[in-house]
């Protein structure tokens, strides 16, 4: 059934918010699965329940009341609002509705807009299933596929329900064709290039100030492979993230850091190997040695299941030919 909410919203700040020809209300509309009604006083926002081709959608108005806030604060302050401006504020459109009707819809988290984080692909599907019953899930696959950002993802909304104390995010530092020794800055400044995409999947999810909280309390951390040495992680969510780059001395490393309560997802792309030649990757060969032990899960991503652009996916297709 349809859920029809009333958004207050002055008639000056109505014109603005709305860009040329009402563009804005009309992405809203789109990337939330609403219809936006300007008629009278505010917006009447209602939830729609079947797309223009008769499939089944989740409106999501509280999404629309999270972008809607973002907008008017920055109405207020003078800023000016165009379609493209709010493209870039919800983000990829990855973030939004699943597209195929097969993969659950339920959304796993809210971001830092208010805009629903939902599994796309039934490779993503299959890790947010894989997750719910092991305590140790590997996801091997292209980039581009969303591992790390649904792992991060899955993560964070752990944390967010109290079923984890801590996120540890954690990366090799491995030198693909430049030396860590020749980079300006500290170590932290050194390894930051190599945390950066975690980094970014943090930021969209999370409020800075929130972020900034978690941080400081250590209840996120995003460190390097070197430093979860000699630890024992306990009642926490850790990822790893590029292990295609590690050796099996590193992940056997990593693995027995798991600690009582605690779950792990190891992510990489095994065509994208930046270890000296000859050397085996870790994550490779922890998946073959550790298939069919019970609580231990392994998801593979494919080229099929690339959310960037589309010859993205047709690039990478052409690799696997020429490969083969």
């Amino acid at each position: 059934m349809s859920e029809i909410q009333r958004y207050s919203l002055s008639d000056d700040l109505k014109r603005t918010i709305s860009g040329e020809n009402e563009a804005v209300f009309r992405l809203l509309e789109s990337r939330f699965s609403v219809e936006i009604q300007t008629r009278l006083p505010g917006l009447t926002i209602i939830s729609k329940d079947l797309d223009e081709h008769g499939k089944p959608v989740h409106g999501d108005i509280a999404g629309v009341f999270a972008v809607l806030d973002q907008l008017k604060i920055a109405a207020k302050n003078g800023g000016g609002i165009t379609a493209r401006q709010v493209e870039r504020l919800l983000g990829p459109i990855e973030l939004g509705e699943p597209m195929d009707d097969s993969i659950p819809s339920t959304p796993m988290f809210r971001n830092r807009f208010g805009v629903s984080v939902f599994a796309k692909t039934q490779a993503q599907a299959e890790l947010v299933r894989a997750v719910e019953k092991n305590d140790v899930i590997f996801a091997k696959g292209p980039a581009g596929t969303g591992k790390t950002f649904l792992a991060v993802t899955l993560a964070v909304a752990s944390l967010e329900r109290h079923e984890a104390e801590r996120i540890c995010l954690v990366r090799p530092a491995v030198e693909a064709g430049e030396s860590l020794g020749f980079l300006p800055g500290d170590l932290k400044e050194k390894i930051a290039p190599y945390l950066r995409p975690i980094q970014d999947s943090l930021a969209e999810l999370l409020p800075a100030e929130k972020l900034r909280r978690y941080e400081e309390s250590g209840a996120i951390e995003v460190a390097p492979l070197a430093y979860m040495r000699g630890r024992t992680l306990k009642r926490a969510f850790i990822i790893l993230d590029e292990a295609q780059n590690t050796t099996p001395e590193q992940m056997k490393m990593f693995l027995t850091r798991l600690g009582p309560h605690s779950k792990a997802i190891i992510t990489g792309d095994a065509t994208q190997v930046d270890l000296a030649k000859g050397q085996k990757s870790g994550l490779v060969h922890a998946m073959e040695i550790l298939k069919g032990i019970r609580g231990i899960a392994q998801v593979d991503f494919t080229a099929t299941d690339v959310l960037r652009h589309h010859l993205v996916k047709d690039i990478l297709l052409a690799y696997q030919q020429k490969d083969h």
